[in-house]
């Protein structure tokens, strides 16, 4: 599934390339901060590793999209009053990152309709373009229809040899599913009545 790609990206870290530019786009973080922020960003759609942190920020960093720089912090010292000062590392994004956040957020594949494709897009939806908006979100429906579908027909076929603790998570699965079509047909409604839609 990960793969490099001529420019030396893996394929699939483009996801967390969009919320580490989208979450530096807003402001100058520190590693921590940006850690933080990820993880409450991203926990709702994928377990996000502290260990691909880094490296991904290197990986930005080498390609020009970020930089970095210590910020020193007055700290107390101790019981006499004086203050010390250590550096705190600062990433934040460069002109050439900002070009390549626009960039990764107009495009649309097949990425951008999975569970954590589709959510990391979603966090980013305000500064998407509304055509994209709706691309992204009516390739999600189609995936989640035809999950939907998929699921409605195998429950068909094999209701009477379940157990009734599977049957009902099976049932689950298909409501949730369900449910987030119906979900999606609204926010694709409301974005195709546009920003101010009349009463």
């Amino acid at each position: 599934m990960y793969r490099a790609d001529i420019s030396g990206r893996e394929e699939g870290s483009t996801m967390l390339e969009i919320p580490i530019l989208g979450l530096l786009s807003e402001a100058p973080m520190h590693g921590y901060e940006l850690r933080k922020r990820l993880s409450a960003l991203l926990g709702t759609f994928r377990a996000f590793s502290y260990g691909s942190l880094y490296p991904s920020l290197r990986r930005l960093q080498e390609a020009g999209w970020i930089d970095e720089e210590d910020v020193p912090i007055e700290e107390p010292a101790g019981g006499f009053g004086t203050r010390s000062r250590r550096g705190k590392r600062v990433y934040r994004l460069t002109a050439e990152g900002k070009e390549h956040f626009a960039a990764l957020l107009a495009e649309v594949g097949p990425d951008a309709y999975d569970d954590e494709g589709f959510g990391t897009r979603l966090a980013f939806f305000a500064q998407t373009r509304s055509d994209i908006r709706l691309q992204i979100l009516e390739g999600r429906k189609q995936r989640m229809t035809e999950q939907a579908d998929g699921m409605r027909s195998s429950l068909a076929r094999t209701r009477e040899r379940l157990d009734r603790y599977t049957l009902q998570l099976q049932e689950h699965g298909l409501e949730s599913a369900d449910r987030e079509v119906r979900w999606l047909n609204e926010l694709i409604e409301t974005e195709r009545r546009g920003p101010n839609p009349s009463p």
